[in-house]
């Protein structure tokens, strides 16, 4: 038996290494890019240029995605009573604590919208008068007015209240439900996680599906999508997964999870789960986009015409980021997470984890940041808008990068400051014991 793989001891895994503590590092980040990413919010808000406001909803979508599909995991653990995935899902939980940090950071987004004077800076449907191609206003809007009843500022608010009241309350009740049981040992903690995970993944399923609509699908509020939710699910699970990847081999490395807590067990099994929802993934972004064309509805086509294709002919810049979706976030890692080696090779596993991480922010920024701008109705514009392009000024990924960086670091952050307060591993759990000797 190889050394990564041999039997370990709770009380040695335990004593395995600490590591230094960074967090006001990453608070300190964290507060400067959000600084200069509020600035990127306040100056679209002056200029009524929606492009930089939507950083923030960039980055603040990729952290969130990363937390639900967290959340997602540990619950779905629970249900199957998984043993293997104890240790990982630990460290999921100080994932969990950046939840009510993210709840927080969705207010800018509400202020900006209610009081900059341009409700329609990143949701249009918000100001009733945004001009729409051939002289309509939102108001007008026959679509609109079918649709007014839900999307409405007041529902929507408490809707965003009602998404964030499910998230951050099975976040902070399975951290204490596993926190509590480090103290007295009793098992009815995980009998508490499991009934909770079973209702908690039907409220979560939910909150995550309609939060996709009413913050992203509504971005162009006449397309809609029955999958689109589901689109939503197995990004966040999928990026989730790698990230999972990533924090336990970072861990393993500082010592943290060393002495053969993190072994190639658990290394293999989160490779095949990665290559399994990286097949779903694909599964589903292509059953949306074949069953819309088939049905050839305008209302659903038109916001694949935007992303496809140029005014003036052929594939956007847009249609080229979506063939790199197919090569680079299906088509290559699928190909890589095949070979065994991939999946248990700290390397290797590492590369291709953060590549689907990378990915998965792209694919997000294809989904959220293309925008059409109403212009007059030509012959070579018959339709009467813009689509933004993939880079607008520059200025632009500067603000995204920094929402990236300022949301990440609160994130980073809240992960360590939660570290502290327990055990490494839930050394008290039923199934400790068959987690630290996982093997494939």
């Amino acid at each position: 038996m190889s050394a990564d793989s041999a039997s370990v001891t709770v009380p040695e895994a335990v004593a395995s290494g600490k590591g230094k503590d960074f967090s006001t590092i990453a608070l300190i980040v964290g507060f400067i890019g959000l600084s200069l990413a509020g600035v990127g919010l306040l100056l679209g808000a002056s200029q009524h240029n929606s492009r930089y406001a939507m950083s923030w909803l960039l980055g603040l979508s990729f952290w969130l995605s990363l937390g639900i599909g967290m959340l997602f995991l540990i619950m779905i653990w629970y249900v199957f009573d998984a043993g293997w995935p104890v240790i990982i899902r630990r460290q999921l939980e100080h994932g969990l604590a950046a939840m009510k940090w993210l709840a927080l950071l969705f207010i800018p987004l509400i202020l900006v919208s209610l009081f900059s004077g341009y409700p329609g800076l990143i949701w249009k449907w918000m100001d009733p008068s945004y001009s729409l191609p051939g002289g309509e206003t939102v108001a007008s809007d026959v679509l609109y007015q079918a649709k007014s009843g839900y999307l409405n500022v007041g529902f929507f608010i408490a809707r965003v209240v009602v998404y964030f009241g499910v998230l951050v309350f099975l976040a902070e009740r399975l951290r204490k439900v596993s926190f509590t049981m480090e103290q007295d040992g009793d098992v009815k903690w995980a009998r508490q996680a499991r009934i909770l995970s079973a209702f908690g993944i039907i409220a979560t399923a939910l909150a995550a599906t309609f939060a996709a609509f009413d913050w992203f699908m509504s971005l162009s509020y006449h397309w809609f999508s029955t999958m689109y939710g589901v689109w939503f699910f197995a990004a966040s699970i999928r990026g989730a997964t790698a990230a999972a990847v990533i924090i336990c081999i970072l861990m393993m490395q500082n010592g943290r999870l060393g002495g053969g807590l993190f072994n190639r067990g658990h290394r293999y099994l989160l490779g095949c789960m990665l290559l399994a929802f990286t097949v779903f993934w694909a599964y589903i972004v292509f059953s949306q986009y074949f069953l819309i064309y088939n049905a050839n509805i305008p209302e659903e086509t038109y916001w694949f015409n935007d992303r496809l294709f140029a005014l003036e002919g052929g594939l956007s810049a847009w249609g080229w980021m979506l063939l790199g979706l197919v090569f680079f976030h299906f088509l290559f890692p699928f190909l890589n997470l095949l070979w065994y080696k991939t999946k248990v090779i700290t390397s290797r596993l590492m590369f291709i984890s953060a590549w689907i991480i990378v990915f998965h922010l792209v694919d997000l920024y294809y989904n959220i940041i293309p925008r059409q701008k109403t212009v007059e109705i030509t012959d070579a514009n018959p339709m009467g808008y813009v689509v933004s392009p993939v880079i607008y000024n520059g200025l632009d990924i500067v603000f995204d990068l920094a929402a990236l960086v300022g949301v990440g670091g609160i994130c980073v952050w809240a992960f360590l400051r939660s570290m502290k307060t327990v055990e490494v591993i839930p050394i008290r759990d039923p199934r400790i014991e068959s987690a630290v000797n996982c093997h494939e």
